[in-house]
């Protein structure tokens, strides 16, 4: 199955192969671990490596919020970006350097410089490759091994945002007669709410641990977390908007396996969960509290990406 290798593949196949055993490797490779963590003279240096692949429209920007967001998860202020761009030689330099205009006025709005990478015109590919690798410093050692029973699930932005977005842009057929023109610009409005930077940056003195739902959705995240932590997790609610419910009803997919770029979850002991909601209302951010991590059977969150299905429609 196309996209993101499922958690017991990913094990078998990707986490087992971990090279040589170093002492400065704080974090590495891991089911919901977001970026590695990696100690060096000024601190913990943060790496995070991630593609676009479903989307066309706007994906230079795209590629910069969500290199950075892993690296902002991890409590790290998003310092130095790698790119790697793989383009088919019929879209010539002309993508190019529209990509990277895009990547550079995202970069500038995070202080994030362009350090280098790698650009060709290829004829082996029909559809770009577009990569990125992000960089930072950080003084925080989050990680889902922190995570205690008690704790609680704070959620920022909403379910499935980032894949309505992508289906307004570039699926705009298929919400037409569910949504009329003014809600579609609503939902394209949201591929300028990608980035978790603010927030994390807000939560990440109070959190154990902090997790963007990318591919996969929620759901997936929340089966990530729940790996990564060795406990059971309780759900209390979920935020999500009127229009992706409508979507889904419509479409007749799962909103919380949607690509959700621009949601964060952080986990928080429940003593500090009060100021850091406080924090993030004083910025204008809206959060929920989502669920609490038990001592129970842990759920069985669906990992697959529905994103994938509806473009293919």
């Amino acid at each position: 199955m196309p996209g993101k290798l499922q958690p017991d593949i990913l094990k078998k196949s990707v986490l087992d192969f971990t090279g040589a055993l170093r002492d400065d490797l704080l974090v590495g490779g891991g089911i919901g671990e977001d970026a590695a963590l990696i100690k060096v003279p000024e601190g913990i240096l943060v790496a995070a490596s991630d593609p676009v692949t479903g989307a066309s429209k706007n994906a230079g920007s795209l590629l910069v919020h969500i290199n950075a967001n892993d690296l902002a998860c991890k409590g790290a202020d998003p310092a130095w970006l790698v790119v790697t761009l793989i383009v088919p030689d019929k879209m010539g330099v002309p993508f190019i350097k529209e990509i990277m205009q895009e990547i550079h006025e995202a970069c500038k709005k995070l202080n994030i410089a362009i350090a280098g990478g790698h650009t060709e015109l290829t004829e082996k590919y029909n559809s770009p490759v577009i990569s990125g690798t992000m960089l930072g410093i950080t003084r925080y050692e989050l990680s889902a091994k922190k995570i205690r029973r008690g704790d609680l699930i704070l959620a920022t932005g909403h379910a499935g945002l980032e894949g309505m977005s992508i289906l307004a842009n570039d699926r705009e057929d298929l919400l037409t007669k569910i949504f009329n023109d003014d809600e579609i610009k609503i939902i394209k409005s949201w591929g300028n709410n990608f980035s978790v930077v603010e927030p994390a940056r807000i939560l990440r003195g109070y959190s154990r641990y902090m997790h963007d739902p990318t591919e996969g959705g929620i759901s997936g995240a929340l089966y990530e977390v729940q790996q990564g932590a060795d406990l059971g997790i309780e759900i209390y609610d979920m935020p999500v908007s009127d229009f992706t419910l409508r979507a889904a009803r419509e479409l007749n997919f799962n909103y919380m396996n949607l690509i959700s770029s621009g949601m964060l979850i952080a986990v928080i002991e429940p003593e500090k969960i009060s100021e850091a909601q406080e924090k993030l209302r004083a910025a204008g951010i809206p959060s929920k509290i989502i669920g609490k991590f038990t001592g129970g059977e842990k759920i069985s969150f669906s990992t697959h990406e529905e994103l994938w299905k509806i473009l293919a429609m």
